[in-house]
């Protein structure tokens, strides 16, 4: 096999973008590299999203996404502190970061129309 595979790009669908600009940019530090209406692509550290206003299919999937850092305890700090409300309520039952059976430190955030974002580490 040739060539090498650089970026996987999900592709996630809202009814109302204001909802993904609000998880990605406002509480999660993307930068917004393209916005055409409709559709958004967003950026950071190497992870991408294109962001879609499709409400039909935005009613048939809500994503869970995973991230791997190198640091969670830096970035759990950093979402609690600014954007407690994206934490999500039940992952880890009582909050914060949970160890899991297969080694990762992990918690979650979950927007309005619950697509979720696994932070993971497995330092």
């Amino acid at each position: 096999m040739t060539g090498l595979f650089r970026t996987l790009i999900p592709k996630v669908f809202y009814a109302d973008l204001a909802v993904g600009r609000d998880l990605f940019v406002d509480g999660l530090g993307f930068e917004v590299l393209h916005d055409d209406g409709d559709f958004v692509i967003v950026a950071r550290d190497g992870c991408k999203l294109y962001l879609v206003e499709d409400a039909e299919f935005a009613a048939k999937d809500r994503p869970e996404l995973a991230i791997e850092t190198d640091d969670i305890d830096a970035v759990y700090a950093d979402i609690a502190g600014r954007r407690p409300d994206l934490l999500h309520p039940t992952y880890p039952p009582g909050g914060g970061i949970i160890r899991r059976d297969y080694g990762a430190r992990e918690f979650a955030v979950l927007d309005a129309t619950t697509t979720g974002v696994v932070f993971r580490d497995w330092s």
